[in-house]
């Protein structure tokens, strides 16, 4: 009866910490969403609020992180449990840090509403922000279904996100180079999307996870990469004007 009662509350432990995750990642995309809409709605109450929000998935990643060591200490688990406890651990902390990247939009908000941009722009910084959500929401819902013949699709379309990023990075180099008084918003802006497509690599980072989780196996360690900013030059002809 004791040895049943042990196993039940152990369960019950590695279950807290599924939900207690599952729990981070729906905060997460909620706040990175409403950071977005802050932006493009020059919403500096908004944008208040997602800053103070930020604590609450600080808080839950510590909360995680001690859990999980006192579940070790205590029930010192091996193979799948360890693994579990692990993945929580990983997981959390990156969605912390998407957290933090959301907050980092928000901060920008105030800067930006000051020297309105092209609708266009806005635009292109909420499809980037639609495609880095939807690669969030589709491996919490791995996660909860531990559904890894779907992981790979998942990493692979880090590829659109990598894609997209360049080619809105390229096109607000190119309005600041048109017009000097564009540099200080479209450089917030650029800083903007960077946090986003961090949000990508963030979400690829956690599917890798569930795959070790589940599988044992670690998935290869190169992965697509698709950011071609670092290749972005100024044309000539506009920069000699």
């Amino acid at each position: 009866m004791q040895s049943h009662h042990i196993v039940s509350a152990y369960d019950d432990e590695l279950k807290y910490l599924t939900r207690k995750v599952a729990a981070m990642g729906g905060q997460a995309e909620r706040l990175v969403d409403q950071a977005i809409a802050a932006l493009v709605n020059a919403d500096a109450a908004l944008a208040k609020k997602v800053i103070a929000d930020d604590t609450i998935l600080d808080e839950a990643q510590r909360e995680i992180d001690d859990k999980s060591i006192v579940l070790i200490a205590k029930r010192q688990p091996v193979a799948g449990d360890l693994r579990e406890i692990i993945g929580a651990i990983r997981i959390s902390a990156d969605l912390e840090r998407v957290g933090d990247l959301g907050k980092n939009v928000a901060k920008r908000v105030v800067a930006v509403s000051e020297g309105r941009q092209p609708v266009s722009l806005f635009r292109g910084l909420q499809a980037l922000a639609e495609l880095a959500l939807t690669q969030l929401k589709e491996v919490l819902d791995v996660y909860a279904s531990r559904s890894v013949e779907r992981i790979e699709f998942v990493r692979a379309r880090d590829n659109q996100i990598d894609a997209m990023y360049t080619s809105l990075f390229r096109e607000l180099l190119t309005y600041m180079m048109e017009d000097p008084r564009n540099i200080t918003p479209c450089t917030h802006l650029l800083f903007c999307a960077k946090n986003i497509e961090r949000i990508g690599d963030h979400a690829t980072n956690i599917a890798e996870t569930i795959y070790y989780v589940v599988t044992g196996d670690q998935m290869p360690i190169d992965r697509p990469k698709e950011d071609k900013t670092d290749k972005v030059v100024m044309p000539v002809e506009i920069a000699a004007k």
